[in-house]
């Protein structure tokens, strides 16, 4: 039986870090994939797909809406297969060149294609060939959660894996779920020129995000013409004149509609159920399943392995990282570089840890939500009391000039230091700006940091500075560059 130094399960962000660093440390290592191709849910079937042809619904946007008194731009044509194609082209070339060839250059990594399964704590079985390791990484993903709904499974339905490859655009499309994955998909659609419709369960749109930044972007997305209703339970579903009809239940009452396609996006479920777990010792989480971008899904619960802060397992031998993992935030960020850090605890005895509470996170609409560290409600049960401000991009100059007002910012500061506990930002390309916000919590940084500082004008980022001069000034008499 051959054994090895590390033994990664897993083929996407997550086991990719994991085998660059044992490669690094010059371990002997063997990387199980199965499932999804080389570079996981990331490059394959999430962030490089979807962002891709979330950017040309962007670009069909604002030519018709670029708010610029003078200017006419016609789109004379949309080819829906095409802009499908040359999504999965980039899929495929960026698979190749980060993925694929990456492995090929690992010298101290083996790769195999199959299903692994533990037989013991320190052997797998893949293919019917059985391997020993000394250490394990299991960094296996998650799947959609299919919610109960009654005849689903009969009626049909898609996740955002088809979703990224329908060779015919649906002129329907009912989107099971908000957060980040349906918000996504729904104005990406939306804005290619589908009816969509959101049916989401809570009141919120994405619970974890500041309500005045989620009702915003609920109320342009509306704007938009997408349909959202929010404290709708999914019930059963049927088809009827070539159609597929989801009953669902509001305030007691019951109503239907109907679509080409049903999108699901209620979450997502960690991939553990063939890892015959149980033969390993390993535990799983009984209260908590995958968290993502912050986002707690009870329906997705009872499947997360369980690890500690060190990535560790309930055997000190294995680990786990990305979304298989009880850990309080899932992101490709996250889940590489929780790869990094678990490999070397496994093979160095180090003590590595993240501070998930300075990891940003984004929903890539348009406009973009984001933000890192606490919220108002957060900072109120931590503190008892907190010191907020919200502004409007309306008081950013920048905005002004690119007609883009709609956003908001809201900044959550300490009480008694003023140090910068959190922010949180609902404009164009905050997924960028939330970097900057990103290290002023991190390090620590006061207001008067950040007031003290001198950021280009005119830019979208002068108004992380702009919020934290509201702490103290009345902005509304201020000039340009203060």
């Amino acid at each position: 039986m051959e054994e090895y130094d590390l033994i990664i399960i897993g083929g996407g962000a997550g086991a990719f870090a994991a085998a660059i660093k044992a490669s690094e440390l010059k371990a002997k290592t063997l990387m199980v994939n199965m499932g999804l191709p080389l570079g996981g849910t990331c490059v394959n079937v999430g962030c490089v797909p979807s962002k891709t042809l979330l950017w040309a619904g962007e670009v069909m946007h604002l030519a018709k809406s670029h708010n610029i008194p003078g200017l006419d731009i016609e789109v004379k044509n949309f080819d829906f297969g095409q802009v499908v194609q040359h999504e999965l082209d980039l899929v495929a070339k960026l698979r190749n060149e980060k993925y694929e060839k990456v492995l090929s250059n690992l010298e101290n990594v083996d790769h195999i294609e199959g299903r692994a399964s533990f037989v013991s704590p320190n052997e797998i079985e893949v293919n019917g060939q059985k391997y020993q390791g000394k250490k394990f990484v299991i960094a296996t993903g998650s799947t959609t959660t299919v919610p109960l709904i009654e005849g689903i499974k009969e009626v049909g339905f898609i996740t955002h894996i088809e979703a990224l490859k329908l060779k015919e655009q649906p002129k329907e499309f009912i989107v099971v779920g908000a957060g980040p994955l349906g918000l996504e998909f729904a104005q990406m659609y939306s804005r290619f020129g589908t009816k969509v419709t959101i049916l989401h369960r809570s009141s919120s749109i994405f619970s974890p995000g500041e309500p005045e930044l989620t009702n915003r972007l609920a109320e342009i997305l509306t704007q938009e013409g997408i349909i959202i209703k929010t404290n709708a339970k999914a019930q059963s579903a049927r088809k009827e004149n070539g159609k597929k009809v989801l009953l669902y239940e509001v305030d007691g009452k019951q109503e239907e509609v109907s679509a080409d396609e049903i999108l699901l996006a209620a979450g997502k479920t960690p991939n553990t159920q063939e890892l015959a777990l149980d033969k390993a010792g390993v535990e799983i989480d009984p209260s908590t399943g995958l968290r993502l971008r912050g986002r707690s899904d009870s329906r997705s619960s009872g499947q997360a392995i369980k690890v500690n802060p060190n990535f560790q397992t309930s055997q000190r031998h294995i680990f786990a990282v990305g979304d298989v993992t009880n850990l309080p935030i899932r992101q490709e960020t996250t889940a590489g570089r929780e790869g990094t850090l678990a490999t070397e605890n496994a093979l160095s005895n180090a003590q590595n840890s993240i501070d998930y509470n300075t990891v940003p996170w984004t929903i890539f609409t348009d406009p973009q939500l984001a933000g890192v560290g606490l919220t108002e409600d957060q900072e109120m049960k931590q503190l008892g009391k907190c010191l907020c401000r919200t502004i409007s991009f309306e008081a950013v100059p920048k905005a002004l000039i690119i007609g883009r007002t709609e956003g908001l910012i809201k900044m959550a500061v300490h009480p008694d230091t003023k140090v910068i506990l959190g922010v949180h930002i609902l404009a164009p390309n905050a997924g960028d700006l939330i970097a900057q916000a990103m290290v002023l919590v991190k390090n620590k940084n006061t207001i008067d940091d950040v007031a003290n500082s001198l950021p280009m004008f005119p830019t979208l980022s002068e108004a992380i500075k702009i919020v934290a001069l509201s702490f103290v000034k009345d902005i509304s008499k201020l000039s340009c560059c203060i």
